[in-house]
């Protein structure tokens, strides 16, 4: 975690872990936050450069060799079993380009008290506390995951669902490469708010280019027969936005880490094959310079001048 912000604790100011803890609305502390919120992308920046060389090492527990499945194939981002042909060679024949250099932003948005928190500390901690203050601004956590023998890595932001925070947690959603929407499974109108939660995120994003996950929380609340109720209208608003749908419990953990895993992998794979596509288009440009640069091309171009004489 980095120290972003600071709330007052008596006469002192303490720093926080990310941006938890008790804020007044002073005066001075929205000013404090506002000068973070204009230095922190600079700082965020030397960190992605000076991060390339520093990368921790890989756990065992984030090593993908397979395509992770969907958790329903009516409503998936694609319903193929296994990782792209092109990938898997790529991998193989060790052509990802700077694939493993990246960091790969995701966001989790949604309401106030749907659980954005415990689901990120429950896949990166593998801890769950009930008693999670509301986070303030923004908050980050860094996952580094190996997949097809390739390092790749995911940075988990966590924003804030009150309102009076909105203004400052959107400047973060800028340059992600997935969204994630999360909703209370027990609470229909956290459903209901989804889509301008979408429409905030994908402000900052061209929506071409983003992966969209909506996933539902607190499942380990829900009895079968409410869960069923909720699933059927989750699942039809994910298929008219072009989303994955998940329905995940952070106090179990239950489908947590399969979560994040198929989240990795289908980011994973965009990433390659916009590599891929990438070194296509500079080979095809050397050829073309090279012959620019041909002596047959020079003649040819005398030739015309005597022609026209």
């Amino acid at each position: 975690m980095l120290t972003f912000f600071f709330t007052k604790h008596g006469k002192r100011e303490l720093p926080l872990c990310g941006a938890r803890g008790v804020f007044s609305g002073s005066k001075r502390e929205e000013d404090h936050l506002e000068s973070l919120r204009r230095r922190l992308p600079r700082g965020l920046m030397s960190l992605r450069v000076s991060g390339m060389s520093v990368f921790p090492p890989v756990r065992r527990d984030r090593v993908i060799a397979q395509l992770p499945q969907a958790f329903r194939k009516e409503a998936a981002l694609h319903i193929t079993e296994e990782f792209n042909n092109k990938v898997r060679m790529a991998c193989k024949e060790q052509r990802t380009g700077t694939v493993g250099f990246k960091i790969s932003k995701v966001i989790v948005v949604g309401d106030l008290a749907v659980g954005k928190t415990c689901l990120i500390n429950r896949f990166c901690k593998d801890a769950f506390d009930k008693n999670y203050k509301a986070t303030i601004g923004v908050d980050f956590e860094m996952e580094r995951f190996e997949v097809l023998g390739v390092p790749f890595s995911l940075q988990l932001w966590d924003t804030a669902g009150q309102e009076r925070f909105k203004c400052i947690a959107s400047t973060y959603y800028r340059g992600a490469q997935v969204v994630i929407i999360a909703f209370d499974v027990n609470d229909i109108a956290s459903l209901g708010h989804a889509r301008q939660w979408l429409e905030d995120a994908l402000k900052e994003n061209d929506p071409t280019s983003v992966q969209l996950f909506l996933v539902g929380t607190k499942k380990d609340l829900s009895s079968p027969a409410q869960y069923s109720r909720i699933e059927q209208d989750a699942m039809k608003f994910a298929r008219e936005i072009h989303a994955e749908y998940w329905a995940v419990s952070s106090l179990t953990g239950e489908n947590v880490k399969e979560f994040f895993f198929r989240v990795a992998a289908l980011a994973f794979e965009t990433n390659v094959l916009a590599e891929l596509e990438k070194s296509g288009s500079r080979q095809i440009g050397d050829v073309v310079r090279i012959n620019s640069t041909s002596s047959n091309l020079y003649a040819t171009k005398k030739k015309q001048a005597n022609c026209c004489q």
